[in-house]
């Protein structure tokens, strides 16, 4: 329970952060533009940015390094299957992080390259790591049937909704 309130509030601190600080060209933050309206959105944008002034650190290095605490959790006793080949699911944000950050060295993807999102994505991971220490059998991701299995793949996509509009 408790491994799931910490998902839970890495991922409001996440969701906080990209609304109300990120650019408003978010897929998150234009659904929330859509629900609330555009002049409500910047008036409790401006409100928020004034009350809690946050450093260029925090926004743009820390959500991911949360993310990929969250989606370390929720991966811990999940492997994917290729054939006879198994993939510990626990590699999988590490992989990503490091693969985005070359794409975005490279120019191949929007964003620029950051080591400090490296750097906090590597120290969430090794907390998650750390942490937390479920024993249990490890499924095939793929072919579980439970609300773990849906919570972990749901972590996944959550990081779609920090895609940018062009």
């Amino acid at each position: 329970m408790k491994k799931y309130v910490a998902i839970g509030l890495a991922l409001l601190v996440s969701l906080l952060i990209y609304l109300f600080y990120r650019t408003e060209k978010t897929v998150v933050t234009c659904f929330f533009i859509q629900l609330v309206s555009a002049e409500n959105y910047l008036l409790l944008k401006h409100s928020i940015v004034n009350a809690v002034p946050l450093n260029n650190m925090l926004i743009y290095s820390l959500p991911e390094g949360l993310w990929v605490l969250c989606i370390t959790l929720t991966s811990k006793n999940y492997d994917i299957n290729f054939g006879k080949w198994r993939l510990n699911c626990t590699f999988i944000p590490l992989i990503f992080c490091f693969t985005l950050e070359l794409l975005q060295l490279f120019h191949i993807t929007n964003g620029r390259f950051d080591i400090v999102d490296i750097i906090f994505s590597v120290v969430f991971w090794l907390l998650a790591n750390g942490f937390w220490n479920e024993k249990m059998e490890r499924q095939n991701l793929l072919k579980s049937r439970n609300a773990n299995a849906l919570i972990c793949l749901a972590s996944y996509c959550i990081v779609y909704l920090a895609h940018v509009f062009n």
